[in-house]
């Protein structure tokens, strides 16, 4: 009957330790090292996208004991007892919590499906319009570039001119092609002598701006043309969440007592 019950007793032990164990995933030196740290790791991969297989599982329950080992050899030699050590443990720890606060931020303050559609109305009213395929010769002097005009009128070509004179690195051995844009993509005095202008025409005088002297041809002008709000939408809901985030800090900050 004695031994009887020394067996139940022993079983009893036996299984209060089983769920202990299965907690850990491995005992090193007698410390058992629990499988919530293999967890994290495994979390932070996924964060990134890439997929936890079992072969990496392997290799991350490996990664955690061999961490355990280093750290108990690193606590033998005393060198969690440093300065250095406890400011740059101290730092870490600021980092995490701080991470953990802007995640839980963003959590409770989600972008909205209401807040994109303002954001896109507001991009698409800024952005609408007519769009200009347009050409230029850009030069220092003035009268540079009234002899280009006079030369353009006697037949030379726009393009041959652009790309032996102009000095805008971005479009002179293009020909001056400044590609599709809106007027507010360029510099005001640019701009309102651009709008001017119908399909094929060139300013009749040079156009001064911060840049130079521009001589300017419209080749084309078109409805602009706008992306989809499908298409833009991961853009602007990553672009307002970022601007949340940014506004919850500056109001951290300014409410801060800092003397």
């Amino acid at each position: 009957m004695k031994h009887l019950l020394l067996s139940a007793a022993a079983a009893a032990v036996f299984a209060l330790a089983l769920p202990a164990a299965a907690q850990n995933v491995a005992i090193v030196n007698g410390k058992p090292v629990p499988k919530s740290r293999v967890d994290v790791l495994a979390s932070q991969i996924a964060r990134t996208g890439r997929p936890v297989s079992p072969e990496m599982q392997t290799q991350l329950k490996e990664e955690v004991v061999l961490r355990e080992i280093f750290m108990q050899e690193a606590q033998q030699r005393g060198l969690d007892g440093s300065d250095d050590f406890k400011n740059q443990m101290e730092l870490a720890r600021q980092t995490i919590l701080i991470k953990e606060l802007f995640t839980d931020y963003q959590k409770k303050n989600p972008v909205t499906d209401a807040e994109i559609q303002a954001e896109y109305d507001k991009f698409a009213a800024a952005s609408g319009g007519k769009e200009y395929r347009t050409r230029h010769i850009l030069v220092e002097e003035e009268a540079q570039a009234k002899k280009i005009i006079a030369d353009l009128k006697k037949g030379a070509k726009f393009d041959d001119l652009a790309k032996k004179q102009s000095k805008d690195p971005g479009s002179a051995q293009k020909g001056g092609d400044l590609d599709w844009a809106t007027p507010s993509s360029f510099v005001p005095e640019f701009a309102q002598a651009m709008v001017k202008l119908n399909k094929g025409q060139v300013t009749q005088e040079p156009v001064k701006s911060n840049f130079g002297w521009h001589v300017i041809r419209v080749d084309e002008i078109r409805e602009a043309q706008l992306p989809k709000l499908e298409e833009v939408k991961p853009q602007i809901a990553q672009q307002l969440q970022q601007q949340k985030l940014a506004k919850f800090q500056e109001d951290l900050r300014a409410k801060a007592k800092v003397e």
